[in-house]
């Protein structure tokens, strides 16, 4: 029987992982139940992220994180991809959330977000945490943690931060980076061109990219502000992409979601030259061979295999012998 690209490429090590390209926030019930209706019906392309930060009134936190805990438990919650974020480690109702959210809902959690970290050190004792709670209620799996980088501090620890257990993704916030400035980068640079072109954002954005990549995390991109044109999302997720690394980028209104899938998934020639490099490869036990005139070895094999998982996650087409062959 043919070795799969699984067995074969990841031997003693954890694989990067191949999540979707899309997140998306939902605050109140209602549109957590859109959130959910709109996956079913698109299919399971993107996750949602349920908002207990931003969502939850002010003294209704307990009474929001279980609502989050019904809907995700609910025949509602089709895909089992929907996590939450809860409130940052000031907030004192950052430990009932994930006692909540945790306890009720550990089995279906896609992954738990943990904003405004102003050091490593925090956002390390809430993953404890979580890891404790979810150690009391027999829950065996790693949940997966995602880290807001939004701070100086967060900033310059970002490596430390990329390096914590059952981290999954890093994720850049705009919004309250360039608030901490104190008007040293213009409001403009909340939006296209000036968030990728501002030199301070720049850099904060490829560092948090080139952390997230070398410790197996995947960086995820920042909102588009400008809500109801497809085409400003489209751009800012292709930039995202193609131009500092980001694999991910955060949804906020329900048109974006495709913009964002179609700017960051691969290209279907792409695709089809994976297909037919790791079919010629697990055909010689993933020995090296030669493809249109290039050498090809394990290294080139995990790249097209990622190129292969992430088409399947995007919908793009992939050749039938591949999929008979990796996905059946």
């Amino acid at each position: 029987m043919a070795t799969h690209p699984q067995d074969a490429l990841f031997v003693g090590e954890q694989p990067f992982p191949v999540i979707p390209s899309c997140e998306h926030f939902a605050g109140s019930e209602k549109l957590i139940l859109k959130a959910l209706q709109l996956q079913d019906s698109l299919g399971p392309i993107f996750d949602i992220t349920c908002d207990c930060e931003d969502g939850a009134a002010a003294g209704q936190e307990r009474e929001h994180a279980e609502m989050i805990v019904r809907v995700l438990t609910s025949d509602a919650n089709k895909h089992h991809m929907a996590g939450a974020r809860i409130h940052d480690h000031t907030h004192p109702a950052w430990k009932q959330d994930i006692d909540i959210l945790v306890g009720g809902a550990g089995a279906q959690l896609a992954y738990l977000t943990i904003p405004k970290c102003t050091r490593a050190a925090q956002a390390a004792e809430m993953i404890a945490y979580i890891q404790k709670v979810a150690a009391q209620h027999g829950i065996k799996r790693q949940i997966p943690v995602h880290v807001l980088v939004e701070t100086h501090g967060a900033l310059h620890q970002v490596h430390e931060i990329a390096a914590l257990p059952w981290l999954q993704v890093l994720d850049f916030g705009l919004m309250d980076f360039v608030s901490g400035h104190h008007g040293a980068i213009p409001a403009a640079a909340m939006r296209s061109p000036g968030q990728f072109e501002h030199r301070l954002l720049a850099r904060a954005k490829a560092e948090v990219v080139a952390a997230a990549l070398a410790h197996g995390v995947v960086p995820a991109h920042n909102v588009t502000l400008d809500l109801k044109n497809v085409e400003t999302t489209f751009s800012d997720a292709s930039r995202a992409r193609n131009e500092f690394g980001f694999l991910r980028m955060w949804s906020i209104y329900p048109t974006q979601i495709q913009a964002i899938v179609d700017a960051m998934k691969p290209d279907y020639s792409e695709v089809e030259d994976a297909a037919n490099i790791l079919l010629a490869a697990q055909a010689v036990e993933w020995g090296p061979i030669q493809y249109a005139g290039e050498l090809h070895d394990r290294a080139t094999y995990r790249y097209f295999w990622e190129v292969l998982q992430k088409a399947r996650l995007t919908k793009v087409d992939i050749p039938a012998n591949a999929v008979a062959a990796f996905f059946s």
